[in-house]
């Protein structure tokens, strides 16, 4: 059976996903653009929508997967998109609206965003995460700007991160660690660690787009080691912490 090389994959994709209605950008994501990709890494592209995209014109294309409607993943900047199998590749598609983007985009230039859940990751999601795929994505279709990381966000960001780590601990000692329950005072340090490399890594003016290697950028892998030496004892578990 033929198969596409990668180049000619993703060059078919992109032109098929920037012909949509109302697309105006096409972007590749993840460890491709980043180039640490290995030969299983699926394929992250984010289309970019002005106006009514309908999620129908990409059910249309006929790729084999699952299309979400738009906010079925829980809505705000992280608003929905595809899982799918192309030509024998898993691809990811992220639909990105551009009013939103752009909006997160001069928030982030005055040191303010907003916090959002989402599913997989522990801490949940900054909005300026848009504009960090802005800053790293590769633009496929297209033109979209490509942003430095702003002075105002590397101040206002920190503090905020850390602030939402220490209420996670604080609410696991009062809550979690009388009554001897290490699971959740992991799920609670795991989840304080992943903000705390979210401080680090603004205060350093460093992108973030999802906490696969997180802990390691921020230099807080170590918390793997107590994490793994918790047992269900109030001491013990009040030390962790």
């Amino acid at each position: 059976m033929f198969r596409m090389t990668d180049d000619t994959f993703l060059d078919d994709v992109a032109e098929r996903l920037a012909a949509l209605p109302a697309v105006h950008a096409v972007t590749l994501g993840g460890s491709r653009a980043q180039g640490t990709h290995t030969p299983e890494s699926d394929w992250d592209l984010a289309l970019y929508y002005r106006g009514g995209f309908d999620p129908a014109t990409l059910r249309a294309v006929g790729w084999e997967g699952e299309v979400s409607e738009l906010g079925e993943w829980g809505g705000g900047v992280f608003n929905g998109g595809a899982w799918l199998t192309v030509d024998g590749r898993r691809v990811d598609i992220h639909y990105r609206d551009l009013e939103v983007v752009e909006h997160e985009l001069a928030e982030s230039r005055l040191g303010r965003f907003h916090w959002e859940p989402l599913m997989f990751h522990l801490a949940g999601i900054p909005s300026y995460l848009v504009v960090a795929e802005l800053a790293l994505n590769q633009v496929l279709r297209g033109t979209l700007p490509r942003p430095e990381y702003p002075g105002a966000l590397r101040e206002a960001a920190p503090p905020v991160w850390r602030g939402r780590a220490a209420l996670t601990l604080r609410y696991a000692s009062a809550a979690y660690v009388g009554r001897g329950q290490a699971t959740e005072v992991a799920g609670a340090l795991a989840t304080a660690a992943v903000q705390t490399a979210h401080a680090v890594l603004a205060a350093r003016g460093e992108w973030v787009t999802n906490e696969k290697r997180l802990l390691q950028r921020a230099d807080l892998r170590a918390i793997d080691t107590i994490v793994a030496g918790l047992r269900p004892e109030p001491t013990a578990l009040a030390e962790a912490v």
